[in-house]
């Protein structure tokens, strides 16, 4: 499974292509399989994208995660304090973060 993230050109934040657009949340996230390449120029052309790249991914329970510990990190914040998590309020937002 390939998925794809990248930065946000306006605000700099950690996004994750849903299929038609770019997410905050990585469980949006969707396989782009043979088109990562594709959605990835055609992205970074419109400018709405800084620096996005394809990663591979799994689903584990029907959650979409990133397979490497770094992308991870890059989904869920910080890892120092649970609060500061993109979804603070939910105990299962660093369930799998190791």
């Amino acid at each position: 499974m390939k998925i794809l993230t990248g930065n946000d050109l306006k605000s700099g934040a950690v996004v994750w292509w849903d299929g038609s657009g770019w997410s905050l949340h990585v469980e949006d996230a969707v396989d782009a399989g043979d088109q990562a390449d594709a959605i990835l120029a055609t992205e970074s052309a419109a400018r709405r994208v800084n620096a996005a790249y394809a990663i591979d991914g799994t689903r584990a329970d029907g959650t979409v995660r990133p397979a490497h510990i770094k992308d991870r990190i890059r989904a869920l914040g910080p890892t120092v304090r649970m609060d500061l998590t993109l979804k603070p309020a939910d105990p299962e937002a660093g369930s799998w973060v190791i």
